[in-house]
């Protein structure tokens, strides 16, 4: 049987990642993850620097204490 690629392609967890930090979002896990069904932000986070953008990590406390990080991409 041969292989049949679906009609439409969706697009990459690193092109939806990379495009909302494009237009200026700031993501954090739980924003990746309701917009695009990104689990591991952190590990799309890392393909993206090592294609060489620059993106800018800080720690984010809620108000129950819980940390977690929130990426932005730095304009060059």
């Amino acid at each position: 049987m041969r292989f049949k690629p679906a009609a439409k392609r969706r697009a990459s967890q690193k092109t939806y990642v990379l495009n909302a930090l494009q237009s200026g979002a700031k993501l954090t896990p739980m924003t990746a993850l309701n917009s695009f069904g990104v689990f591991r932000l952190a590990a799309v986070i890392h393909d993206l620097r090592k294609a060489g953008h620059t993106i800018k990590t800080t720690e984010v406390t809620n108000r129950n204490g819980a940390k977690f990080a929130q990426y932005t991409l730095e304009s060059n």
